[in-house]
Formats: C-alpha cells, sequence, structure tokens
C-alpha cells in the first residue's frame, strides 16, 4: 500500500516537468526532437541540459537559468489583473534561444527574412527569423490588424524587431537579438525603466499601459507574449515564445 502510495507521490510531483517539457516540443517541431533523461535533444542531434536541479532566487532565476526555469512563472493569456503580473517569459536560457535562432548575430542574419507589416494601415518591411516559422506568424498577425484602422497609431513607427544587444543595464541578451520580438509604436508605450528611472530590477515601479486589449489577443493567438504583462512591464514589447501559451 506504501509503495502504490509512493508512485502515486511521484507521479504527481512529475506531471508539471512532463507538461513543460511536451510544451516545448510540440512549440518547437522543427526545431526539438525530443526530451529524455534531462536533455533536450535537437534534430541536429546535439543536446542541452533541461533542468540543473539547482535551487535559485529570483536574481538567479533571471541571471542563470536553465531551460527548465523559462516555466517557472505561468503566463496567463487575455485579460489579467495587475495583481496577475508576473515575469513569465523574462527567464530566457540563453544557450537555448542561441541554439534555434544563431549563436551569434551573422547566424542569426542568414535566417532573417523580410515581412511588410500592416500592409494598408502602415506597408513598413521588417526583418525577422523565419526559423519555427515564426515569420509567418508575425504576418499572420500584420494581416489581423491591417483590419483594424482604430490601432494605426499604436501599429506605425514601429520601434524594432531585430537587434543584437543586451537588456539595458544587464549582460543578459535580449530576445530582439534573434529576432523574435517586435516592439510596438514607442509614443504609446510604458516601460518599467521609463517609470523608475533606473535598471534596478528589486524596483517596483506603478504599472502602466496604453496598448489595447485587442492587440494583445490577436498576437497571443499567434504564439506571442506580451511584456505587459510582466511585473517589469514593457508594454510595446512581443516575444515569440508559443510554448508559454
Amino acid at each position: 500500500m506504501r509503495a502504490v502510495f509512493f508512485l502515486f507521490l511521484l507521479s504527481f510531483t512529475l506531471v508539471p516537468e512532463k507538461k513543460s517539457a511536451d510544451k516545448l516540443v510540440q512549440a518547437y517541431p522543427f526545431s526539438i526532437h525530443h526530451i529524455s533523461e534531462n536533455y533536450v535533444y535537437f534534430h541536429d542531434g546535439t543536446k542541452l541540459i533541461y533542468d540543473d536541479k539547482m535551487a535559485k532566487g529570483t536574481t538567479e532565476l533571471l541571471e542563470k537559468p536553465d531551460i527548465q526555469d523559462q516555466f517557472y512563472y505561468t503566463y496567463t493569456k487575455g485579460t489579467i489583473t495587475e495583481n496577475q503580473l508576473s515575469d513569465a517569459g523574462r527567464i530566457r536560457n540563453e544557450a537555448f534561444f542561441k541554439k534555434m535562432y544563431g549563436a551569434t548575430r551573422e547566424a542569426v542574419v542568414k535566417n532573417l527574412v523580410n515581412v511588410v507589416w500592416c500592409p494598408k494601415l502602415v506597408n513598413q518591411t521588417l526583418q525577422f527569423s523565419k526559423v519555427n516559422n515564426a515569420h509567418l506568424e508575425l504576418k499572420a498577425i500584420s494581416e489581423e490588424l491591417d483590419k483594424h484602422p482604430e490601432w494605426k497609431k499604436y501599429l506605425t513607427n514601429i520601434g524594432g524587431t531585430f537587434n543584437w544587444r543586451y537588456i539595458n543595464g544587464t549582460k543578459r541578451l535580449s530576445n530582439h537579438s534573434f529576432g523574435i520580438t517586435i516592439d510596438l509604436n514607442t509614443s504609446y508605450s510604458n516601460y518599467w525603466q521609463w517609470a523608475c528611472g533606473c535598471t534596478d530590477e528589486k524596483a517596483k515601479p506603478k504599472y502602466q499601459n496604453k496598448i489595447p486589449q485587442g492587440i494583445v489577443d490577436i498576437f497571443e493567438k499567434h504564439g506571442f507574449i506580451w511584456g505587459g504583462k510582466w511585473s517589469h512591464f514593457d508594454t510595446m514589447h512581443f516575444e515569440y515564445r508559443p510554448e508559454l501559451l
């Protein structure tokens, strides 16, 4: 009886890990072959450790995350309240993204393609990664948003897509470096560093946002998370992270 109970508890504790691993395989079938024995195996036969088994605080999660740590916070789709803000998506294992999208600026550039952003409303050409068909999802978003002239002011003067750089105040690469993010018009955006006038990630500036929920819904429908749902809010920022959705 005790053995049965122990197996039940063991299976219960392993389910979240398995679900997270399954989400990665389902989200990135063109990159990831399978996950087993604590390794993520890619189609070229290379592998990365999934869980480093290290206990981490908030700082360590940002600075030294493993791949599993990317699921530490739950990203909630749809409308949320301020009390539901978390940093789901800000925890990024750099080696994981370098493996999929390119380990250097030059390698990433080879995978970039042009996407015409909102041809009717804006007609701006953007560069975006073709890896994992991310560019196709951005194109689909563009087509949907192009039907909403009421949101034109947010969609013009795009703040940027590909830009190989560090996150301000850190030595962590921004996911703009991999060509899988897009910033909307900065004139209608709010960013935690602007709000506090600092780069201290322990700061807790008051939440601000001007981006309509309808725009967020369309991005989320196509596998993009929104920085406006972060405790360290970045409301212009949308990032292709289908595993979190």
